[in-house]
């Protein structure tokens, strides 16, 4: 088969390789697409600590069931699915207290140490892979990973009803943070990015209060809620001076792994301002699978290219241009989708 491969940092090609075959419990998958997402660029920099290369990449997958393991039961050849890449020891102290995101031995598919799925086949345990509901656009629910991730930043944060929220950065990401905000009881959402193409998705997925900075959409006395989804030094900074006293700043966006943001430990202490992370998802990706089924995201909007996979380049992801951008290996053309 075909797959895309990094084989250090900085270098990758589209190679011959051979196909995966089920173990016992496992399932291999025909990919339909699979979105190529900023730790893909970490990746292929030599920025993510845990990748041993070589290794091909690809986390955000959809697909149907090509053919399943001797002991695998629960799902069949033809099925349509969406696969989790998070894969976990089940023995060291984190598993055992219920954070396997948190795995001393954690393993991302197409991430840390085993093979991703930009690829036209991918294999992973049978209890990664989640039938979607009849109606679901296979193409369009590689999206369900990533929607998993934010579902579980929403477990971390400690939600009221009619808060202010403010997103940076209006990427997938920043996107899914903000169109989520009102289901978990927002009575706002600001999304800032400085890019004005990326506002005007924003404006799309009905996002109505947007800005090229904070300072553009300023709030008396601050939000009740930031979050940032860009991982960058400057934008964590700013966005940590506009909490409100006793609102939460939430880590969501990956940062290099040496990146450094300097803050005010007083106006911590002194605000009661609560910081917290989020890494990855934990037990949200069946949630993910029903809320995107139920329509929780403008999905159509949200992807705006698909390539085959001699198409792979993140030249154009680095640029920050188009939405969410795919890999379909089934397709010989590039395509620029419309949206909705």
């Amino acid at each position: 088969m075909r797959a895309v491969v990094f084989h250090e940092p900085g270098r990758f090609s589209v190679d011959e390789v051979p196909e995966p075959v089920a173990g016992p419990r496992q399932v291999v998958v025909r990919v339909e697409a699979v979105g190529i997402c900023g730790t893909d660029v970490h990746v292929l920099d030599g920025e993510f600590a845990p990748t041993r290369y070589p290794i091909i990449p690809g986390h955000e997958t959809s697909g149907v069931v090509e053919s399943v393991g001797s002991d695998v039961h629960e799902l069949s050849p033809g099925d349509r699915v969406s696969v989790d890449p998070t894969l976990y020891c089940g023995e060291c102290q984190f598993c055992t207290a219920g954070r396997t995101n948190l795995c001393e031995r954690w393993d991302g598919s197409g991430v840390a140490r085993t093979n991703g799925s930009t690829a036209e086949l991918t294999v992973a345990p049978v209890r990664n892979v989640h039938r979607l509901p009849d109606g679901v656009d296979l193409a369009l629910a590689a999206l369900v990973e990533p929607l998993a991730c934010a579902i579980h930043g929403y477990d971390l944060l400690p939600r009221r009803m009619g808060e202010h929220y403010l997103v940076y950065g209006a990427g997938t990401m920043g996107l899914m943070m903000a169109q989520l905000a009102p289901r978990a009881g927002a009575a706002s959402v600001t999304v800032v990015d400085r890019l004005p193409e990326r506002l005007e998705t924003a404006r799309r997925v009905g996002i109505s209060r947007v800005g090229t900075s904070a300072d553009d959409v300023q709030r008396l006395g601050g939000w009740d809620v930031v979050i940032d989804c860009t991982g960058a030094p400057a934008a964590i900074e700013d966005g940590l001076s506009r909490v409100r006293r006793g609102g939460t700043f939430q880590q969501f966006g990956v940062a290099p792994v040496d990146a450094t943001a300097t803050f005010s430990p007083f106006r911590v202490y002194h605000d009661e301002i609560s910081v917290v992370g989020s890494m990855a998802e934990l037990r949200s990706y069946a949630r993910a699978v029903e809320m995107f089924a139920a329509g929780a995201l403008d999905a159509p909007a949200m992807v705006s290219h698909a390539f085959p996979l001699d198409g792979y380049g993140l030249a154009l992801f680095r640029r920050g241009a188009g939405r969410k951008l795919q890999i379909r290996p089934g397709s010989a053309t590039a395509v620029e989708l419309g949206g909705s």
